[in-house]
């Protein structure tokens, strides 16, 4: 199976204004920054991250629950569960997305992986 990977965004990608939900995306890139555009890191979460798994449908849905694939997280197995859920509830709430007919012809089945970070400190 391929794997494509979305590269964490920088901090000025996080900040930026994503256009409606209604658009159309038409790369892997924009699919990136609008779902990190829903995510806001849980409070006094510094340096912390996960990575989720997942896979697309063609209609912007997602085959399954996202999975953690690798989790930095500072505290005790409840600070990394909220986190891990703050993650995957960031995820849920932007879907469905809404792929251009070109992106969603080859999206369907990948495996992609996106990673939400706090701020460092």
């Amino acid at each position: 199976m391929r794997t494509a990977r979305l590269l964490t965004m920088a901090g000025a990608l996080l900040a930026a204004s994503f256009p409606s939900a209604a658009a159309s995306l038409n790369s892997m890139n924009e699919v990136g920054t609008a779902l990190l555009a829903c995510w806001t890191p849980p409070a006094n979460s510094e340096n912390s991250s996960v990575t989720l798994s997942f896979s697309f449908k063609r209609d912007g849905t997602l085959i399954g629950p996202p999975r953690a694939t690798a989790i930095h997280v500072g505290g005790d197995d409840k600070a990394r569960k909220a986190y891990v859920d703050a993650a995957t509830k960031a995820l849920q709430d932007c879907l469905p997305v809404s792929f251009s007919p070109s992106l969603a012809q080859g999206i369907a089945g990948n495996v992609f992986t996106l990673q939400f970070n706090s701020p460092k400190k």
